[in-house]
């Protein structure tokens, strides 16, 4: 008897498969993947699944995803119902709760690819699994067996939702894992005819040994952070993989990602492409994997994900504001509840929540004068960074770049950083910019002096002199960073050597008159003194200071010898295609 194909088998050539990419406690990312495994295209495609009580879909993408009670029914859309054969389409969404989904058909058929058999019921869900002998790498799964009408012949187990193995028996022992890392196993059952049934309930795993040291540095441990710039993908041609080609991912501890914008007294993305959306070829990815049209997230994120997979060690922290885009921090200081609110949103967001170990604020200048002037009070920046903790919590980073403006009634003067102190981890003192050719006249002097030197042209503006005053009003020295610029600032028309000299401008740089990156200056203008522990140059009438790995190795000794807690450094992008600076101050610290 030849017997005719009921509409359920009509999909046996394509599978669909899910993935939780992501699990922030109260809710988490799914996806689900449809792959054509036949010989002629699928014209449109419904993927059909349930979630027990308490788990549901929010938001989708990429799908149009309806619900009936723990019912969910994924259709594609106008653009991507058609799937050529050998090739898939994916679809994602944030959903709420911790279950996994069972019964999935995908055009009305087994999403294995298996179909149904007509008169044959598919297997019972197993037992849900049971984990011990859990080591570094390893954990042993065991769980009871499911029912058939005419017999069980193997169980898939998954890891994550992702198919790891095929067994005939109902133990397990899963291998290669990574120490200290939490993971999701379900198992179905398959039947003689290939027909798999729902999934069991999960079992949680976490693998002995840990690899996260937690947000912040260990004990004794210095920190040694540098800005990456979301504008260097541009003109500077500067991307997330080149901290791997230039050896420096391996040398640092933390990364500020720069900047968030901060508009309507809240946190906002700065540029979405940079940020989420820029496209990677494979030559240009920390993996070698180009990225696709439809992956769920893009650009300098995922790259610092990637990133991340490879460095574990290294904790990421999105900072908002800056110089330009620090005007919004007084509105935010009239409602600090609400901005924490909008800022935990943002970096939390669950496209990229896994990318960020917390937040910095660089607020230039609370309750004084920087592109703007502020007038919150001095008590706005401690109701701020009160309120962020607040939001936050200890599991996540909450850092500040702030002014080293040591001068009598300066603007360390002007705020609370003791008490605001106390609700951050660290302080990023931006000891640099202390003298520039916005004074196009001169005199010449060192842009990062770390001391008082005989003519310096203004009291108090020098490292050692920020951080004594910061000390004395009560911040912790574990709490403070030194600060390094990758880059000089000079002017032309000088002729004298040593600092002091007159001016008549800014000497030319390649993207701003009067700065120019490290990486430059170490050939084009070779450093010919040194003065307040900061290298300086003279080369035709043009006059340059900046720091070598000399100068960085001398400051690194000086920050250990006061007991900070590191140091920190702006940009990446100045330095040497290999990293001698970041190298200089990786040895410097340690």
């Amino acid at each position: 008897m030849v017997g005719l194909a009921s509409p359920a088998e009509a999909a046996t050539s394509a599978t669909a498969t899910y993935v939780q990419k992501s699990d922030w406690g109260t809710g988490f990312e799914g996806g689900w993947t449809i792959t054509n495994t036949g010989t002629t295209a699928l014209s449109s495609w419904t993927v059909e699944w349930d979630f027990p009580s308490g788990t549901a879909v929010g938001s989708a993408w990429d799908a149009d995803v309806t619900g009936s009670g723990n019912h969910w029914t994924a259709k594609n859309l106008g653009w991507n119902g058609t799937i050529a054969p050998g090739a898939g389409i994916s679809f994602g969404f944030n959903g709420t709760g911790t279950g996994s989904p069972t019964g999935c058909t995908l055009n009305g058929a087994s999403c294995d690819g298996g179909g149904s058999v007509p008169g044959d019921n598919p297997p019972s869900a197993p037992g849900t699994p049971t984990a011990s002998d859990i080591t570094d790498t390893s954990a042993k799964l065991s769980w009871s067996a499911a029912t058939d009408d005419n017999g069980v012949k193997n169980y898939d187990v998954l890891r994550d939702g992702a198919k790891v193995a095929t067994v005939t028996t109902t133990t397990y022992s899963d291998t290669g894992l990574a120490k200290g890392t939490d993971y999701s196993y379900t198992v179905q059952a398959r039947d003689t005819a290939d027909q798999t049934g729902p999934v069991s309930a999960p079992v949680a795993v976490r693998t002995t040994g840990t690899t996260d040291p937690g947000p912040g540095p260990g004990t004794g441990d210095k920190v040694n952070l540098g800005y990456f710039t979301e504008w260097g993908v541009y003109g500077r041609n500067y991307h997330v993989k080149n901290l791997v080609t230039s050896g420096s991912a391996e040398k640092i501890t933390h990364i500020n990602y720069a900047f968030g914008n901060v508009q309507g007294g809240k946190c906002t993305i700065g540029d979405a492409y940079a940020d989420y959306d820029k496209a990677y070829t494979a030559d240009q990815a920390v993996d070698g994997v180009a990225d696709t049209w439809d992956q769920p997230l893009r650009g300098n994120f995922n790259q610092l994900r990637k990133l991340k997979a490879r460095y574990p060690d290294i904790k990421v922290l999105w900072s908002f504001g800056g110089w330009t885009w620090s005007g919004g921090f007084g509105e935010a200081a009239q409602n600090p509840a609400a901005f924490a609110q909008s800022c935990y949103d943002l970096v939390e967001d669950p496209r990229w929540a896994d990318v960020f170990d917390g937040i910095d604020i660089d607020w230039e200048y609370p309750n004084d004068c920087g592109l703007t002037c502020d007038t919150s009070g001095p008590d706005a920046l401690k109701n701020l960074s009160s309120a962020l903790r607040t939001k936050f919590g200890s599991d996540n980073l909450v850092t500040a770049a702030i002014t080293a403006d040591g001068s009598d009634g300066g603007k360390i003067d002007a705020a609370d950083y003791a008490g605001a102190s106390a609700h951050l981890d660290w302080y990023n003192v931006m000891t640099y910019d202390f003298f520039g050719a916005w004074d196009a006249k001169g005199p010449t002097a060192p842009h990062s002096p770390l001391n008082a030197y005989d003519g310096i042209p203004l009291d108090g503006f020098n490292s050692a002199a920020a951080i004594a005053k910061l000390k004395a009003k009560g911040v912790p020295a574990s709490k403070l960073l030194l600060g390094i610029g990758f880059y000089g600032r000079g002017w032309t028309g000088v002729t004298q050597a040593e600092p002091g000299g007159t001016a008549t401008g800014a000497a030319p740089g390649t993207y701003e008159a009067g700065i120019e990156d490290y990486k430059v200056l170490k050939n084009s203008c070779p450093a010919t003194g040194t003065v307040a522990g900061t290298a300086y140059a003279h080369c035709g009438t043009n006059w340059w200071s900046y720091d070598t790995p000399a100068t960085i190795t001398s400051k690194m000794a000086w920050a250990n010898s006061q007991d900070l807690g590191g140091a920190f450094f702006w940009e990446f992008s100045g330095d040497t295609a290999n990293g001698e600076l970041v190298s200089a101050m990786d040895s410097g610290l340690n």
